[in-house]
């Protein structure tokens, strides 16, 4: 790496002719590659500002504008998230086998695997993963949530948001802070640890927390609209 950053830098720019622009500028050597999308993108074009397509954004963002998050609980993903089952590993994206997932998905899986206790060994956690005896589903098929990898395990705590303007339940699992982190794919001892700690220490203390505090209103989904209207008003200004 070192031997990298120590060697004359030259790039390749694909595309975008500006990019390049940029790095001249920046005095680095650069190549610009010309290049098209295939022809399959012109099909996808002539979506842009279609009537059904705009019509049905214009339904998806009036729904985003006008929720209410409400946040009513915390509790287990197995005892909450509609559909979860046992052997069940919630993810991000669309549907997935294990042999397409990219490296950090597979990592989080394994780890989960390893949170749960299907088995105690890594390597072991992978063969399971892709033996077919987990089962694998996007987090949207279950009206949940998960950050990068979206890797949500039947015994990890989740929030509970109920949308007030109508009778929708979203799930989230906790923010596990920074540096080595399950959702980056990340599964050695101490971030299986601190998983554990957090179902075990974390989610109980926030439950307590919750059950003085009583439900937690978030700000309404058009207020952030409006602020992002006007701060993104003052800056073509």
């Amino acid at each position: 790496m070192s031997k990298l950053f120590g060697a004359d830098l030259h790039v390749v720019n694909v595309g975008i002719a500006s990019f390049a622009e940029a790095i001249q500028r920046a005095g680095a050597a650069v190549t610009q590659l010309e290049w098209a999308p295939p022809a399959a993108a012109d099909a996808v074009a002539k979506l842009m500002r279609h009537p059904a397509v705009e019509a049905a954004n214009r339904k998806a963002f009036d729904a985003y504008a006008a929720a209410q998050p409400v946040l009513e609980g915390i509790g287990l993903a197995r005892d909450h998230i509609p559909g979860m089952a046992d052997r069940m590993l919630l993810h991000a994206g669309p549907p997935i086998e294990w042999a397409r997932m990219c490296g950090p998905m597979q990592g989080a899986i394994a780890g989960a695997i390893l949170l749960e206790g299907w088995t105690d060994d890594l390597g072991a956690a992978h063969r399971l993963a892709a033996s077919g005896a987990i089962k694998f589903a996007p987090c949207h098929d279950h009206a949940a949530v998960g950050p990068m990898a979206g890797i949500i395990s039947p015994s990890m705590p989740v929030f509970i948001l109920r949308n007030a303007a109508g009778a929708n339940r979203a799930y989230c699992n906790l923010n596990e802070v920074l540096g080595k982190v399950l959702r980056f794919g990340a599964n050695s001892p101490e971030v299986i640890k601190r998983l554990q700690w957090m179902a075990r220490v974390l989610a109980p203390a926030l439950v307590a927390a919750l059950a003085k505090a009583g439900v937690i209103l978030g700000s309404s989904n058009a207020e952030e609209v409006r602020i992002a209207a006007a701060i993104a008003k003052r800056g073509r200004s």
